[in-house]
């Protein structure tokens, strides 16, 4: 834990080979070209402030926030529970905590098989998460996995 964080942002091609030589870490956030750090040092200093006492105002977000358990988020929706004829899963509207819960699951499941695959290998997945992308990778739905549909 250090009391202090410089970064050094730079720019086009990066910063002088020397001061790699005396940083404590190099960081990068992804594989992409940004004309400067700058956008690289905001996402640094977002994730990182956020993780100090008292900035969050939900403690629990720290844990259920996408991505806190090495996968993409669940889909988000708010009211109205209908809008330009697009409805808001049923499950949600249910009241049943457990069920949505596991909707959310398969979906965050669902999400990140398809835009982030490479994080599964790495994620910590029980019996369960690994059921339900069976499901997945067969293109079946929740409703399929709730019934218990076979799959080949």
């Amino acid at each position: 834990q250090k009391e202090d964080i410089v970064i050094i942002c730079g720019r086009y091609e990066g910063v002088d080979e020397r001061v790699k030589t005396i940083v404590d870490e190099e960081v990068s956030i992804g594989d992409f070209i940004l004309s400067g750090g700058e956008p690289a040092a905001t996402v640094i200093m977002d994730s990182t402030i956020r993780l100090l006492p008292d900035v969050l105002s939900e403690k629990e977000s720290l844990t259920v926030d996408s991505f806190s358990d090495g996968l993409l988020g669940y889909p988000n929706y708010t009211r109205p529970p209908e809008f330009r004829g697009m409805k808001v899963p049923e499950v949600l509207m249910s009241g049943n905590h457990k069920l949505i819960a596991l909707w959310r699951r398969f979906q965050q499941l669902k999400k990140t098989y398809e835009k982030r695959p490479d994080l599964l290998e790495k994620a910590n997945l029980s019996v369960e998460d690994k059921k339900m992308l069976n499901y997945i990778y067969k293109g079946k739905d929740f409703e399929a996995y709730l019934k218990g549909e076979k799959i080949d």
